[in-house]
């Protein structure tokens, strides 16, 4: 475990506001713009510079535990080497080493826990995407590799639990099999509901449900609540972009990129290549749709990724927090595409305002891929790409 402070450091506040359509109150003493969503500032200040020359990486996930400490995937594995130099021997470079992968953060954005990266278990993610805090001090974290897992550390990073469910070692040359679940291919994006504590993984074109003790499978199904057996195993057909949505598709399209779990008991999963969030009770039922900025390319040709980015990427539905207030009244979409971080109605799926643009300064986002909120209403977005920070936005007061 690690405790330190360092010196602050900060660039130009930005105060997010937002634009649309809809009304709605916002949670208390927190100010709203004209259509009624709720508004946001950077703190420029935060967190604090990493200690021990450790540099800040890709930012894939981000968590917050019940004491509103911070967690936050520190991924390394496209280091630049001005940005670990410093680790060479002799060192090329001032600045900087390699961090470890899974950092605690306060909420003066001070370092308390830090640990993890390659070799630090001998089954350590190698392509690290999710950190979940629970709230009895554990520390979930999975990776999106065939061989990565889901893993469960204590808070100092004492190793307790592997998921497992690792496929065999040719399982990525096989065809696409929706209809089995005794291993999978990829297992970095899951939810932990400890009410009934069981583990939500979405995976190709289904969302699996696995006990947390022993895992093993409990049930599952496909988009609009399809049982697993009519899933297709055929790729979504890509759709020439002129501006307008997707085309519509009862199958979740991929990639599947967040499943979060309400209060009242729905489950949220966000399927990228279609900018649309499905909604469902915990037994599978379809609830409703709503989709995210609808225009925006969601998949096909012109769509770029992460070793692509001379092409713009696709898809709105990268990331999604649920506001803190008694009745969840906001759905935070983080939007990796457009740069942006969307406000929710979450009982009518109305988008109400946005808050975010394309940048890297303070304030601004740069293909944001991960977003929590904590207990006083704070929001934490991670960035990836070449944009590798945390930040934190705190909520406009009256």
């Amino acid at each position: 475990m690690l405790k330190t402070s360092a010196v602050m450091l900060g660039m130009f506040c930005v105060v997010a506001l937002t634009t649309s359509v809809g009304r709605t109150q916002g949670p208390k003493n927190q100010a709203v713009d004209k259509n009624g969503a709720p508004m946001f500032k950077v703190d420029p200040f935060w967190p604090k510079p990493l200690p021990n020359r450790w540099s800040m990486q890709q930012v894939t996930g981000v968590g917050v535990d019940s004491m509103d400490h911070i967690w936050f995937v520190n991924r390394g594995a496209v280091a630049e080497g001005d940005e670990i130099g410093g680790g060479d021997n002799p060192p090329r470079i001032e600045c900087c080493i390699r961090g470890p992968e899974i950092i605690e953060l306060d909420q003066e954005g001070n370092v308390l826990n830090a640990w993890g990266g390659p070799g630090y278990h001998p089954q350590w993610p190698t392509a690290m995407q999710t950190v979940i805090p629970d709230s009895k001090g554990f520390v979930w974290i999975s990776g999106t590799a065939p061989q990565d897992s889901i893993m469960k550390f204590t808070r100092d990073g004492k190793f307790v639990w592997d998921f497992g469910h690792r496929p065999p070692a040719e399982a990525g040359m096989m065809p696409e099999n929706n209809q089995e679940t005794s291993y999978l291919i990829n297992k970095g994006r899951f939810q932990l509901d400890e009410m009934t504590n069981e583990l939500y993984i979405i995976q190709q074109k289904r969302v699996l449900i696995y006990d947390a003790t022993t895992g093993a499978y409990k049930r599952g199904w496909g988009g609009h609540g399809m049982p697993l057996s009519e899933i297709s195993n055929e790729p979504i057909p890509n759709y020439k972009w002129t501006g307008a949505p997707p085309p519509p598709e009862k199958n979740f399209v991929p990639d599947l990129h967040f499943v979060e779990i309400s209060k009242d008991r729905l489950v949220y999963i966000g399927e990228r290549g279609q900018n649309r969030i499905e909604v469902f009770t915990t037994d599978g039922k379809f609830v409703k749709e709503f989709y995210v900025s609808p225009n925006t390319p969601g998949r096909g040709e012109g769509c770029g990724g992460l070793a692509n980015t001379k092409m713009p990427p696709c898809g709105t539905t990268y990331k999604l927090a649920i506001s803190r207030d008694p009745q969840q009244k906001y759905l935070y979409v983080a939007d990796g595409t457009n740069n942006k971080v969307w406000i929710l109605d979450r009982q009518s799926g109305n988008t109400l305002g946005s808050f975010g643009s394309n940048g890297r300064y303070a304030g601004m986002l740069h293909w944001i891929n991960g977003i929590a909120m904590d207990s006083k209403g704070n929001i934490y977005t991670g960035e990836v790409e070449q944009a590798k920070r945390i930040q934190k936005f705190a909520p406009v007061l009256r």
